[in-house]
């Protein structure tokens, strides 16, 4: 979400969104479940970063656990948070036809040269180093590579005209719940459920704001938060934004940076607005099938 301009159209949809989000139409659509058919394009230099078929099939797993609170780790949300913790409408899968037509397992490998990536797309490209992206209004892209700089990974926010880049970028050493070479803080797959909801317009929970308390993630439900938390909080955790008494900020939510172990829960609000997204009229309703 770096690129200014896209970040400008996606700010002007979200009155847009939130309006759907609220209204009748979309509490018709609630019991629709989406299918999001998924393309794994593992870029790798070395044998440890070209992961099994069984860690990327790890990761599906936990997407689907995930975002239907299917998760074994919900007994852990606080009391003051179990109201509003909610599922979410989508279910995911390796894609089983190609651009082409052509059967698949929705898995796709290239060995490259690149020693590393960064943010900005290479990956996303063959032509540096890559692999490029199956058609962004009918699969889901997610890259798994090497990450530069400490990176785990990026989303791409979604708007009304998808990019031609749309997708997720993954690190290696944080896709899945299986493999030797997993981060121990990093290794239940949520690095990917994360950056997945980015794709499907949640910001992050602090808004990006600075610290300011004035930001926003276009969810009611979710406490303001002062800024990312990082490892595993105890509940009931303070900030500026968020002072005792209550139950204070909402850091198992997917949308902090806390420790895989310690994320375990959206909230209704996001469900929601993830909803919306998709829900006819939403800014990528052409991409996933009830």
């Amino acid at each position: 979400d770096a690129d200014p301009a896209l970040r400008a159209r996606y700010e002007a949809e979200n009155v847009q969104l939130e309006q759907m989000a609220m209204s009748q139409d979309l509490s018709r659509q609630s019991n629709m479940i989406y299918t999001i058919p998924v393309v794994v394009h593992v870029v790798w230099r070395t044998t440890a970063q070209n992961i099994s078929d069984q860690q990327i099939l790890s990761q599906i797993d936990a997407l689907n656990e995930d975002f239907a609170r299917l998760n074994a780790d919900t007994t852990n949300t606080p009391a003051g948070f179990q109201s509003v913790a909610s599922a979410t409408p989508f279910r995911f899968c390796l894609a089983q036809t190609d651009p082409s037509g052509n059967a698949t397992n929705g898995i796709e490998r290239r060995n490259t040269t690149t020693t590393s990536f960064s943010t900005n797309d290479n990956v996303k490209r063959y032509a540096n180093g890559g692999l490029d992206p199956w058609d962004v209004n009918r699969y889901l892209n997610i890259w798994v590579c090497n990450m530069g700089g400490g990176i785990l990974g990026y989303g791409e926010l979604p708007t009304s005209g998808a990019s031609a880049t749309y997708g997720l970028v993954i690190a290696y050493n944080a896709f899945g719940r299986v493999g030797s070479g997993l981060l121990s803080a990093y290794n239940m797959g949520r690095t990917t459920v994360h950056e997945i909801s980015h794709c499907f317009r949640l910001s992050h929970i602090w808004a990006d704001d600075g610290g300011t308390c004035t930001g926003t993630d276009y969810c009611s439900d979710t406490p303001n938060q002062g800024a990312e938390n990082y490892g595993c909080p105890t509940f009931p955790h303070y900030d500026n934004c968020s002072p005792s008494p209550g139950n204070g900020v909402q850091f198992m939510n997917y949308m902090d940076y806390t420790d895989d172990g310690c994320m375990y829960m959206f909230s209704a609000g996001q469900a929601s607005r993830v909803n919306a997204t998709f829900a006819s009229g939403g800014p990528r309703n052409s991409f996933a099938q009830p």
